[in-house]
């Protein structure tokens, strides 16, 4: 069933399709939000306050892109919460981000210490990277490869023209391939 059609049937009452929602969902928000504010225990309350956030204004929900109206509360959320702590956005890597990228990459865990290793320093360096990027540019490029917006989707998100996401993501794959260079094996 698709989101939209969850959606609305949550908006007629049905908890179940809600609950299928929050579930499909948990993952690539949870995730946004964690590389976004580097905290776990504050992602988990701002991914709850995107649920909350997102009842409220249940009404408001055009019928399309779900996926694309949750992030942009995300988004939302996210830009209050550094206007409230008055910190910036720090990324967090872990054992888990290792093993979830070299999946991704196809690789099996079967490789040498040497491999792993080098690898484990490439992804390190990616998340360092990732810090470092200005704010809108780490927010496109992981509201594209996180969550796999499409760039209409993620102009909407961060309510800008599609052509400055194309811009911000340019910006931001070439500061990290210049980075990388020596990781790409």
């Amino acid at each position: 069933m698709s989101d939209a059609a969850l959606w609305q049937r949550y908006c007629a009452g049905d908890t179940a399709a809600f609950d299928r929602l929050y579930q499909r969902f948990r993952s690539p928000l949870y995730r946004y939000l964690r590389r976004q504010c580097g905290d776990c225990a504050e992602s988990e309350e701002l991914y709850q306050d995107v649920w909350l956030n997102a009842v409220r204004a249940r009404d408001r929900f055009d019928g399309e892109h779900l996926q694309a109206w949750l992030f942009r509360i995300a988004h939302n959320r996210l830009i209050d919460y550094y206007r409230s702590s008055g910190r910036a956005a720090e990324l967090v890597s872990d054992d888990q981000d290792v093993d979830d990228i070299a999946s991704q990459a196809g690789l099996s865990g079967d490789e040498s210490p040497d491999r792993w290793s080098f690898l484990r320093d490439c992804v390190e360096r990616l998340f360092a990277m990732l810090e470092a990027l200005p704010f809108a540019q780490r927010d496109a490029f992981l509201l594209k490869e996180e969550s796999g917006l499409s760039l209409e989707q993620i102009a909407e998100v961060s309510a800008t023209s599609r052509e400055t996401v194309k811009s911000r993501l340019r910006y931001a794959m070439q500061r990290l391939r210049s980075g990388l260079e020596d990781c790409d094996e």
